[in-house]
C-alpha cells in the first residue's frame, strides 16, 4: 500500500507540474484573482492525493484537477460574499478581454489559456525581478522556496516579492489577456526577455558554487517550448527557442569532472546533445525568413555556426562576425560589441580584437561585467603582454560571480605570472 501511495504521489506531482500553467491560467481567467487560483489549485492537488490512491488516476487528470479547483473556488465565494464582491470588480477587466470560459470542464481537454498568463506575468507594470519570479511560480509550477533558490534569495524574501507583485497586479488591474494585434509587437519582447533572463541565469549562474543551474535552464527551455506551441508564427519566439536549444545542447561539455569551467575551445564536442542541436538547427531558417531578422533569430544563427563546426579552427568566423554586425544594428549593446570583438580576434588575430575591446573601455555597462577584463586578459596573454594580462585577470577575478569562473581565472593568472614578462604564449 505504501508503494502504491508513493506512486500516486509521484503521479499527482507529475501531473501538477505539467498542467500547472494551464490549470492556473484557466482559474485566473474564470475568477480574476491569482491568489484564489493558487489556493484552490493547491486544494485540488490535496484532494487528488486523497482520492486517486483509492479511485485510481483519472484518464484526464488535468481536467479532474480543474473541475475540482473550480468547485472549491465557487464554494469559497459562496461563503465569503465580501471577497466575491471584490473579485467581481476585478472580473470586469477580464470580461473586457473576451468571453469567459465555460464553467464546466469536459473530460476531453483542459483549456490552454497559458498565453494570457505569459503576458500577465511579464506585464511592464511589474518590476523585472517580479516578472521572472511570477513566471516560474505560475507557469513552471515551482514552489516559492524553489523560486527563491533560483534567484539565490531566502524563501521569506521571495515570498514577500511575490506578494508585492500580486498586490501590484490587483492595484493596477493588470488584465489577464493576450495583447491586441497592434499591441503584440510592443509586449512580446518583454515576455521573451523574461524567459531569456531565466535561461541565462541557468546557463551561467551569476554567483554560487556551480557554473550552471541546469534545472533553471531546463525550465526556461520548457517554457519556451510552450510559448512556441502557443505562438508558432512569431519568428522571435522560434528564434529564442532555437537559441536556447543550440546553447543548452553543450551543457554536458561545459564543465569537467569536478565542476571546473571548460572553455568552448577545449570542450569535447562528442558530449554535445546532437538531438537537441538538430532540433535547434531546424528552427533557425523559419526564425530568419519571412521578414527582417530579430535579435533572438540572429543569436540562434550564431549559435548554429558554433554547433556545426568540428572545432574552433574550422568555425566560420567571418560569418559569425557578419551576424554580430547585424545584431549590433538590432541591439546596439556594449555586451554585443564585446562578443563581436572576440569573434574579430578569432578572424583577424588578437591585436584586432584588442583594439575593439579598448574602444569599449569607457562603457559603463561593462564596468562590473567580468567577461570584459577576462577577454582583454586573454588577448593580451596571446600577444605576450603578460604584465597587462595579469592585471586584467586580477580585475576579472574580482568581478567573477561563480567559483568555477574564479578558479579558471586563478589558473590563467598563475600561468601568466609563472611565464614571466613579455613572453608570447600563442605565436
Amino acid at each position: 500500500m505504501e508503494a502504491r501511495a508513493t506512486g500516486t504521489d509521484k503521479a499527482v506531482e507529475s501531473v501538477f507540474r505539467e498542467e500547472h500553467g494551464r490549470l492556473l491560467a484557466s482559474l485566473v481567467r474564470r475568477f480574476g484573482d491569482l491568489d484564489l487560483a493558487e489556493e484552490v489549485a493547491s486544494e485540488a492537488v490535496e484532494a487528488a492525493l486523497v482520492h486517486w490512491p483509492v479511485q485510481g488516476v483519472p484518464d484526464k487528470p488535468g481536467a479532474w484537477l480543474l473541475t475540482t479547483a473550480r468547485r472549491k473556488a465557487v464554494d469559497r465565494l459562496r461563503r465569503d460574499q465580501a471577497y466575491a464582491a471584490r473579485l467581481a470588480v476585478l472580473q470586469l477587466d477580464a470580461d473586457r478581454a473576451g468571453p469567459a470560459p465555460r464553467t464546466g470542464v469536459t473530460d476531453s481537454e483542459l483549456p490552454d489559456e497559458r498565453l494570457q498568463l505569459f503576458f500577465t506575468c511579464a506585464h511592464p507594470a511589474l518590476l523585472p525581478e517580479a516578472r521572472g519570479a511570477l513566471t516560474l511560480r505560475c507557469l513552471a509550477g515551482l514552489t516559492t522556496p524553489e523560486v527563491a533558490r533560483a534567484y539565490l534569495v531566502p524563501p521569506a524574501t521571495m515570498a514577500q516579492r511575490i506578494v508585492r507583485a500580486k498586490k501590484k497586479m490587483r492595484e493596477a488591474r493588470i488584465p489577464f489577456r493576450v495583447p491586441d494585434a497592434d499591441e503584440l509587437p510592443g509586449r512580446l519582447p518583454g515576455v521573451l526577455q523574461v524567459l531569456y533572463s531565466i535561461f541565462t541565469e541557468g546557463y551561467t549562474a551569476s554567483s554560487g558554487p556551480e557554473l550552471q543551474r541546469l534545472d533553471l535552464a531546463e525550465e526556461a527551455v520548457r517554457l519556451a517550448r510552450i510559448l512556441h506551441r502557443l505562438l508558432p508564427a512569431e519568428r522571435e519566439v522560434t528564434g529564442l527557442l532555437a537559441l536556447m536549444l543550440l546553447v543548452h545542447a553543450r551543457r554536458a561539455a561545459r564543465t569537467g569532472p569536478t565542476g571546473e569551467l571548460v572553455l568552448l575551445e577545449d570542450q569535447d564536442r562528442d558530449r554535445w546533445d546532437r538531438t537537441m542541436i538538430d532540433e535547434g538547427l531546424a528552427l533557425v531558417p523559419p526564425a530568419l525568413t519571412g521578414g527582417p531578422p530579430g535579435p533572438y533569430g540572429v543569436q540562434a544563427a550564431i549559435a548554429a555556426l558554433h554547433d556545426e563546426a568540428a572545432d574552433l579552427t574550422t568555425t566560420d568566423w567571418p560569418q559569425i562576425v557578419a551576424l554580430y554586425d547585424v545584431l549590433l544594428t538590432l541591439t546596439p549593446s556594449p555586451v554585443v560589441a564585446l562578443n563581436r570583438a572576440a569573434a574579430v580576434a578569432m578572424r583577424d588575430g588578437p591585436e584586432a580584437g584588442l583594439a575593439l575591446l579598448d574602444d569599449l573601455a569607457g562603457e559603463e555597462r561593462l564596468r562590473g561585467h567580468h567577461p570584459y577584463p577576462a577577454a582583454r586578459a586573454d588577448l593580451l596573454q596571446r600577444l605576450g603582454r603578460l604584465p597587462e594580462a595579469a592585471a586584467a585577470y586580477r580585475q576579472a577575478l574580482d568581478l567573477a560571480g561563480t567559483e568555477p569562473e574564479r578558479a579558471h581565472l586563478r589558473r590563467r593568472l598563475d600561468a601568466v605570472e609563472q611565464a614571466g614578462p613579455d613572453t608570447p604564449t600563442h605565436p
